[in-house]
């Protein structure tokens, strides 16, 4: 998955936001994890990039006055 942008999160209504924003934070609960476990060391690149989508989408979310 590529990092998203805001322009494109802009355009999606509010049930797929929230959806998206599971997807990632699970993927990064699950990456953390092994992280801090030893057992990740090629993807320790995907838990930034998974931060920063994190907060793209709820500054859209902010933005639209949507709740989390």
């Amino acid at each position: 998955m590529t990092q998203l942008k805001a322009k494109e999160l802009r355009n999606q209504d509010a049930k797929k936001l929230r959806e998206t924003l599971f997807d990632l934070r699970s993927e990064f609960s699950k990456l953390k994890g092994e992280a801090e476990r030893g057992i990740v060391k090629k993807d320790v690149g995907n838990i930034r990039r998974i931060r920063r989508s994190i907060a793209t989408i709820l500054t859209v979310m902010h933005e639209k006055g949507i709740a989390e």
